[in-house]
């Protein structure tokens, strides 16, 4: 769900039952951006050491976390500590760090991410205007800002220009996909050269037609080549050709159930699972877009009515991994709809600087390793 509808009703009502006493090894950004060579460098570089259960930093197993209204990026061991940050806090809207950031994921040993920015009265810093971030940006392990796309504060759709990118998607070839939001479009860029090498959706036109999207929420690269768009206020799901000028080939919608498509991945069965953001339902449909499986967010004890789900992705082992927005937790539930783990305290948003205890408005997370259902970044 786009961040600018941040209206979610924000009560105090969780209970603190994680322990937050243990310390994190925080890594600020420089704010400087490096060579494109450290980029694609970034492919062919390994994991550092851990195991398989979670760790230290990069350990297969972890979990990668956008905070979205704290403005960082956190990667928590499965107990939830956090081992790697990015982002000091809700408090610094700086070119040296995110600025509500919707989605991360680990390339090698970096980390790519989105800077959405900040709605008007999210956050106690960004009341009556806002802060615009509109960058995708590229993080080594020590917080270097290494390559970007956009220019920090700057709204546009010129080159090298963003309106409110939600998501990016690393490539096999090195390229990024980009879902810009407020222009309405996906794109592909080459870090090359930052040349703009597909699109989909017209410069600042949003409708329901040939090449047009509304409110694009997310776009993922698919294994038969095709791209996966996740358009949001047009309430569908839809399979497009990667190719110039572009065809849809499927439309998804759960038989016209959906409301507010955030994000859909497909799986390894062929099923797409589409985070129903307007009814706090993650639901999976097969290739007749029929309704296989389905689980509510909304429906749990102390519940915001609206928390807006907006990533849900399903793991190697079955189960759904679920970034419940303004519930302000990620929720790990079995197929079976119980919940396996939880990060974060049910409607209550918050700050804590060692451990996922407290989060606000988490927009992402993955588990590094495993990219069952999204574009592996290698």
């Amino acid at each position: 769900m786009s961040p600018r509808r941040g209206d979610g009703s924000w009560s105090n009502n969780g209970v603190n039952t994680m322990n937050s006493s243990i310390l994190m090894r925080t890594r600020r950004g420089a704010g400087r951006v490096g060579p494109l060579a450290t980029l694609v460098a970034a492919v062919t570089l390994g994991c550092l050491a851990g195991t398989s259960a979670g760790g230290p930093f990069n350990t297969p197993g972890n979990i990668l976390i956008t905070d979205q209204f704290n403005n960082r990026v956190i990667e928590i061991d499965p107990s939830g500590t956090i081992v790697w940050s990015f982002g000091s806090g809700h408090g610094n809207t700086s070119a040296g760090a995110i600025v509500g950031t919707n989605d991360a994921e680990r390339v090698g040993v970096n980390t790519l991410m989105s800077g959405t920015g900040i709605p008007a009265g999210a956050t106690k810093n960004c009341k009556k205007s806002g802060c615009a971030d509109n960058r995708v940006i590229l993080v080594d392990p020590n917080g270097n800002i290494i390559w970007q796309y956009g220019q920090f504060n700057v709204t546009g759709f010129g080159p090298n220009q963003l309106n409110t990118p939600v998501q990016n998607t690393f490539l096999p070839d090195g390229h990024i996909l980009i879902t810009d939001q407020g222009n309405q479009r996906i794109i592909e860029v080459r870090p090359a050269d930052n040349a703009i090498v597909w699109q989909y959706g017209q410069n600042g036109v949003a409708g329901s037609g040939p090449n047009q999207l509304s409110n694009p929420n997310a776009a993922e690269l698919l294994a038969n080549g095709n791209i996966l768009i996740s358009d949001e206020n047009n309430n569908r799901a839809i399979e497009v050709t990667h190719t110039m000028p572009s065809q849809i080939v499927a439309t998804f919608t759960a038989q016209g159930s959906v409301s507010g498509v955030a994000f859909a991945s497909r799986l390894a069965s062929g099923n797409t699972l589409i985070t129903d953001s307007n009814n706090a339902r993650i639901v999976e449909v097969n290739s007749q877009d029929v309704p296989v499986w389905q689980y509510v967010t909304n429906t749990r004890p102390g519940s915001n009515p609206a928390p807006l789900p907006t990533r849900a992705v399903r793991l190697a082992t079955g189960n759904t991994l679920i970034s419940d927005q303004f519930n302000d937790q990620v929720i790990e539930v079995n197929p079976s709809m119980q919940i396996v783990a939880t990060y974060g305290t049910i409607n209550d948003p918050g700050f804590s600087p060692s451990t996922a205890v407290q989060m606000n408005a988490p927009y992402s997370a993955y588990v590094i390793g495993d990219y069952t259902g999204i574009t592996s970044p290698f």
